[in-house]
């Protein structure tokens, strides 16, 4: 079911055109800086900050009139300086199984084009899982995946990264006053309990804008979402890996998908730059891998290409050393796509041979397939400006 969301049901949207920054995104020392713009005295900044912060994210507003123990005078000049609002919700579409996608259109960019990006959310009985992105398209093009056949057009920022989480929130209706005046809640007590950067893009090729964004995410007195249900998931940036565990310190997930380079190369090209070698050095240094912290290897299944008994015994030996799980993912179709799902039985094979093998490999269950909302299969219509018409836009600047 696809629902057009009314700007009644919707949050406050972003104005045409409004020169007003956001607030989302400032880690917070940003937010303190950013009080000095309303005209808070230097001493007031870090408490107004801390304020605010608590409005934000942990109560999720949408106005600073909801700031209620802010002074009128300080709302006002907020108000003046300042937005808080969310993306645009184009459409909100619920697959049978109860998963559900967002379309959401982002606020005008400096050359006043806004974009769209998608996320997806997957309820379970015991979590919930939100999957969001980090890029408008993809920088990458793995030929399995349906995002990869939309360009890259630009990076998220911090405070769009934030404001899908908040979004999801929003729909679900999972901040804390929601959940106390909830007759019947989840037994998770929360239904976001888990956020994976699994959607549009590669997270590693915007690294300080998703720094930022998680720091936010899993700040205690915010969201408070533990770092160890956020993860991360990379198509194999080298360079960028160590980086990660030092500095965001999330769980790591590896879209692997080969054995070899010469299947690899073409499943994911980033391999002809940081090879399957390279790669699993990276994730054997990763700061904090542990039994109690495994690293997991996404490993879609393509019929005739990935899945043979031979492969699964490659990826044991390749394993080796690294407190590892293997997610065995059944593939998703997409128009045009030039790949099929390996034969149920064929993955059974593959998992008992690494389960064998003592790797932990779960089949992940297709969600919302009726949608295009599974794996590999998110894509927003934003396309990336031709040079005319980067060449126009910026003659009316």
């Amino acid at each position: 079911m696809t629902t057009l969301l009314s700007t009644v049901e919707a949050p406050p949207r972003y104005i045409p055109n409004d020169p007003r920054p956001t607030l989302l995104g400032l880690t917070r020392e940003g937010l303190a800086e950013a009080m000095g713009r309303a005209g808070v005295p230097e001493k007031q900044r870090r408490m107004r900050a801390g304020q605010v912060w608590h409005w934000l994210y942990q109560r999720g507003v949408t106005s600073f009139a909801e700031m209620t123990n802010i002074a009128k005078d300080l709302r006002q000049r907020l108000e003046e300086t300042f937005i808080i609002g969310r993306p645009e919700i184009v459409t909100e579409q619920t697959s049978n199984d109860g998963t559900k996608k967002w379309l959401l259109r982002l606020a005008p960019d400096e050359r006043g084009a806004r974009h769209e990006v998608e996320m997806v959310y997957i309820p379970e009985e015991d979590r919930g899982t939100l999957c969001i992105s980090s890029q408008v398209g993809c920088t990458l093009t793995c030929t399995f995946c349906h995002t990869g056949t939309q360009k890259l057009v630009r990076n998220l920022t911090a405070g769009e990264i934030v404001a899908q989480v908040m979004t999801a929130r929003d729909r679900v209706k999972d901040w804390p006053q929601d959940i106390e005046a909830n007759p019947t809640p989840p037994l998770s007590g929360r239904y976001i309990t888990n956020v994976v950067l699994m959607g549009m893009g590669e997270p590693l090729y915007n690294f300080d804008n998703v720094k930022d964004a998680m720091e936010i995410v899993s700040d205690g007195e915010g969201i408070s979402l533990s770092k160890r249900r956020i993860t991360l998931s990379t198509s194999g940036v080298v360079p960028e890996i160590q980086r990660a565990g030092d500095e965001i310190g999330t769980m790591l997930a590896i879209s692997l998908h080969g054995t070899t380079d010469e299947i690899r190369d073409k499943l994911v090209p980033l391999n002809k730059k940081y090879p399957i070698k390279e790669l699993l050095t990276a994730c054997r240094n990763y700061p904090g891998a542990s039994n109690a912290r495994r690293i997991t290897f996404e490993y879609v299944m393509l019929k005739g290409v990935n899945d043979t008994p031979a492969d699964a015994k490659r990826l044991v030996q390749l394993l080796k050393g690294i407190p590892a799980k293997v997610n065995l993912i059944p593939f998703n179709p997409w128009p045009g796509t030039q790949y099929e799902c390996s034969e149920w039985d064929t993955i059974e094979v593959f998992a008992e041979i690494l389960n064998r093998a003592g790797y932990a490999s779960p089949v992940r269950t297709p969600r919302g397939r009726d949608i295009m909302a599974a794996c590999g299969q998110l894509k927003s219509e934003s396309q990336k400006l031709r040079a005319k018409e980067r060449i126009a836009l910026d003659a009316t600047q």
